[in-house]
C-alpha cells in the first residue's frame, strides 16, 4: 500500500513530456544538484546556496534548498508521484524506483537532479478531479506532500475507479509556500477551470472577444459547417487588410493530433495567419506539423486562452466579461 505521494513539476509544468519520456522526475536549482546528496542536511543545503548565489533574498534561498532537500532526502523509492501539464491539463501518475542522480549533462534542460519513476499508463485529466483535490495539487511549489485524500482520489482515477476525497486534510507546508505565487497560479488554475465549462458556441465568442481586446475586429462563424474555421480576425473586420487571422477552436477533452492541423492548413491562402486553439491540448505529432506549416500558425491550449484573458481582460467588452467574470485582487507589491 502506497504510504504517501508527491508533487514534482519542473519549470512550471513544462517538462512534462520529458518527465514522461525519460522516466524521471527532476529538480532544477543546478547549483545545488553537485552538492545535494542523500544525508545533506537543510541547513546546509540553505548555507550552501547563500555561499554560491549571495545576491538572493533569503525566501529565495530558503524555499529552494527545502525543495531540494525535500527531493533527496524525504522521497523515498516506493512513494507515489504526479506530475502536472498546465497545456494539456493532465496528470501524471507513477512510482519512485530510483535514489537520486545528478545529471550535468541534463542541466541546460532544467534537470540537473533526477530520480527514476515507474509512469502509469493511463493519464488523470484535471476535469476528473475533485474541487478539494484540484485546490490542493495549485501551490506553485516545485516539489510538495499531496494530501491523503488528494493521493487516494489520483490512484482511484489512474485506476478506473474514482475515490472522492475528503476535506480535511490539506498540508500546506508553510515554511516554504510562497502565498503570492500560489495565489497567482491558484487563479490561473481557477479561472481555467471556469473557461472549461463554457459551451463550445461561448468558448468560441470567448476566444473571439480575446482578439477584439487585442485590437483586432472579428467575424464569428455561425453553427454548421464553416470551412475549417470559426473565426476570422483583421483590422478592419472583413479580412481585407492583413493580417487577417483565420481561427478554428475545438473545445473538447481529447488532443487534436496532425490530421487537424493538416486539414486546417489545407483550407488556407498563402497570406493567412493561423490560430488554432484546442482546449483538449495538442499531440506531439500536432506541434510537429504546425512548426513546419507553410503559414504562420500558432496553437492555442486552454493555458494560453487564460493567460491572454486575463493579459487583456481590462480591454474586453462587456460580452466576453460576461462569459467569464474575473474581479481584480491587489497584494502588496
Amino acid at each position: 500500500m502506497m504510504a504517501r505521494m508527491w508533487m514534482v513539476r519542473g519549470e512550471g509544468g513544462s517538462l512534462y513530456e520529458k518527465f514522461r519520456d525519460q522516466n524521471a522526475v527532476a529538480v532544477g536549482w543546478s547549483q545545488l544538484a553537485g552538492f545535494a546528496k542523500p544525508g545533506v542536511s537543510r541547513a546546509e543545503l540553505i548555507e550552501y546556496y547563500k555561499s554560491v548565489e549571495p545576491q538572493f533574498r533569503a525566501g529565495t534561498i530558503i524555499s529552494g534548498a527545502s525543495q531540494v532537500w525535500r527531493f533527496v532526502n524525504e522521497i523515498q523509492i516506493g512513494d507515489g508521484v504526479v506530475t502536472y501539464s498546465p497545456s494539456n491539463r493532465s496528470y501524471l501518475v507513477g512510482t519512485i524506483t530510483g535514489a537520486p542522480e545528478h545529471k550535468p549533462e541534463w542541466a541546460d534542460e532544467g534537470m540537473p537532479l533526477i530520480r527514476s519513476v515507474q509512469w502509469r499508463e493511463n493519464e488523470v485529466p484535471r476535469d476528473s478531479l475533485g474541487l478539494t483535490t484540484k485546490n490542493s495539487l495549485g501551490s506553485t511549489l516545485t516539489v510538495f506532500l499531496l494530501p491523503p485524500s488528494a493521493m487516494n482520489e489520483m490512484l482511484g482515477q489512474v485506476a478506473g475507479a474514482p475515490v472522492s476525497g475528503a476535506l480535511s486534510d490539506t498540508v500546506i507546508d508553510e515554511e516554504i509556500i510562497d502565498s503570492l505565487a500560489d495565489i497567482e497560479q491558484q487563479a490561473i488554475e481557477r479561472i481555467k477551470d471556469l473557461v472549461n465549462e463554457l459551451s463550445w458556441e461561448n468558448m468560441q465568442h470567448l476566444v473571439a472577444g480575446i482578439l477584439r481586446a487585442m485590437g483586432y475586429k472579428t467575424q464569428v462563424s455561425l453553427g454548421g459547417a464553416d470551412r475549417g474555421k470559426d473565426i476570422v480576425a483583421s483590422p478592419d473586420g472583413f479580412g481585407f487588410e492583413h493580417p487577417r487571422i483565420v481561427v478554428e477552436v475545438k473545445h473538447r477533452r481529447s488532443q487534436m493530433g496532425s490530421p487537424e492541423i493538416r486539414s486546417f492548413l489545407g483550407g488556407r491562402h498563402k497570406d493567412d495567419r493561423g490560430l488554432y486553439v484546442s482546449t483538449g491540448g495538442f499531440s506531439k505529432d500536432a506541434l510537429y506539423e504546425a512548426d513546419r506549416a507553410a503559414i504562420p500558425l500558432s496553437l492555442w491550449t486552454l493555458d494560453n486562452v487564460v493567460r491572454a484573458l486575463t493579459e487583456h481582460y481590462d480591454a474586453t467588452d462587456a460580452e466576453t466579461k460576461r462569459l467569464v467574470p474575473l474581479k481584480r485582487t491587489y497584494w502588496p507589491a
